[in-house]
């Protein structure tokens, strides 16, 4: 049995038991697993056999027309196709909603109308699929996970996996006299998270219609396997008053998953060895550890701090806030019950300043079901303390 080295060290130190008592203690912003849930899940993951990787002609690939009957919530047979693989013997895969979008994006079917054959005419889809495979001379990346199609990649992305990033990342985060927290984190179908703030670098809002409005600093590491982003650092601000969360995403590290382009003669063929593979990894995975630690420097969270203090007086002008928040909400495609989410949380605050409306942002974000769409809010919040002065008076004046 694979055994993450970080999940077996970690667990003897006092700085992982603060890490697994923040879990519960800090409940406003949004919680996906506990760090021990957190390890026991990418431990899974990477179990031998749970995850396959394949480099493959596209036109030796094909979608299965005799599709596979399953059962729906609603106790209704639906018809599910399955991506039909030649490697040695031949594999029929069920294909999860992210590589079926992959794989629409890649032959040009839109997306519309992709989704409704995949809902109400499955065999209709695969016939369009495999018409349009059997045009295609590239090669790409099929990845698996628990037998089931994941991923519909370039024969070039580079493998880093959320085992590799874990195990760099959190004895960084533990290392030296640093008062961490893990204040949230999370594996999901799209991507890993980490999000870790440090308490002893603390800084105070001046302006702030909260008085002692204090931030830590932070950093968020976040890696998806699946294309779905870079290897990504990012600086993290953890709100004490309301416990909310904020990502800066102009700031640290991102280094997308490009790496040597893999090819095969014909049909599919295994991917390069693990060994090879952290050779090819070692010098993303160095940045990484290295930018976790410049960006909880103190100088650099007081030079943000000091922009939210200035933000405190840029007021929202428009005769109603609503209308401010609905230009928000287009320039950041919100949805309706987000843009009422952080109308309540702006109203509730009583700051209609530009300080006042990150912070709804960002509490909205602890609202929503989906711990992805959670992060993208907090990451929305950041945006708006980046906003050039032209694009803050359009949204303040609601022009």
């Amino acid at each position: 049995m694979v055994r993450l080295h970080w999940d077996l060290v970690l667990p003897q130190t006092p700085a992982f038991r603060r890490c697994e008592r923040s879990h519960d203690e800090r409940q406003q912003m949004k919680q996906g697993r506990s760090l021990t849930e957190l390890a026991q899940e990418i431990e899974r993951q990477n179990q031998p056999g749970a995850k396959r990787d394949y480099i493959v002609g596209v036109n030796a690939l094909s979608m299965d027309n005799d599709v596979l009957p399953r059962v729906n919530s609603e106790d209704t047979v639906k018809f599910e196709p399955r991506l039909v693989l030649k490697n040695g013997a031949i594999q029929r895969l069920p294909i999860n909603g992210i590589a079926h979008r992959q794989i629409g994006e890649r032959i040009g079917i839109p997306a519309k109308y992709y989704d409704r054959m995949l809902d109400s005419a499955p065999q209709l889809l695969a016939a369009n699929v495999n018409h349009w495979f059997k045009s295609e001379g590239e090669k790409r990346m099929v990845r698996t996970l628990d037998g089931r199609v994941r991923a519909f990649l370039s024969n070039r992305y580079q493998r880093i996996d959320n085992h590799e990033v874990a195990e760099v990342v959190l004895p960084t985060l533990l290392e030296g006299n640093r008062k961490l927290q893990i204040v949230s984190c999370e594996v999901t179908e799209r991507k890993l998270y980490i999000k870790a703030i440090d308490q002893s670098v603390v800084a105070e809002v001046k302006g702030s219609r909260r008085v002692g409005d204090l931030v830590e600093a932070g950093v968020m590491i976040t890696n998806s396997e699946i294309g779905l982003g870079a290897v990504q650092v990012s600086p993290f601000m953890n709100f004490l008053w309301c416990l909310n969360g904020m990502v800066i995403n102009k700031a640290g590290m991102r280094s997308a998953h490009i790496g040597t382009k893999l090819d095969v003669d014909d049909g599919v063929a295994a991917l390069l060895s693990d060994e090879t593979r952290k050779v090819l990894d070692r010098g993303v995975l160095l940045k990484v550890r290295d930018t976790v630690r410049a960006l909880l420097d103190p100088k650099a969270h007081q030079e943000r701090i000091d922009r939210m203090s200035e933000q405190t007086q840029q007021k929202i002008e428009a005769a109603n806030p609503a209308d401010s928040i609905e230009v928000l909400a287009n320039d950041f495609q919100l949805v309706e019950s987000e843009r009422g989410g952080i109308l309540r949380h702006l109203i509730e605050g009583g700051d209609l300043s530009r300080y006042g409306l990150m912070n709804a942002v960002t509490r909205t974000a602890a609202d929503s079901e989906s711990y992805d769409r959670a992060t993208e809010l907090e990451t929305i919040g950041g945006r708006i303390l980046e906003l050039p002065s032209s694009d803050w008076s359009r949204i303040a004046k609601a022009a």
